[in-house]
């Protein structure tokens, strides 16, 4: 899943050099211009993309934090 997570993360950076949509005036949804319709989806992307590496990348030891272990100690 790692691996997945930082294929994504590389794909979402080269999507957004998105020069090949400057001079193209399409609509989407009968209002949106392309380009930006595209950094809709990019930006969803880059959020499933960042909440996959905190799920899957992120150290498990950077969890257990010195403040539980200072709470179980003034509980005695």
């Amino acid at each position: 899943m790692k691996l997945f997570t930082i294929a994504l993360i590389a794909l979402l950076f080269m999507v957004h050099q998105d020069f090949w949509w400057w001079d193209d005036s399409t609509v989407v949804l009968g209002f949106l211009p392309v380009g930006l319709a595209s950094q809709m989806v990019i930006t969803l992307g880059a959020g499933i993309g960042w909440w996959l590496a905190t799920e899957y990348c992120w150290p498990k030891q950077l969890d257990d934090s010195p403040i539980d272990e200072s709470k179980k100690e003034s509980e005695r």
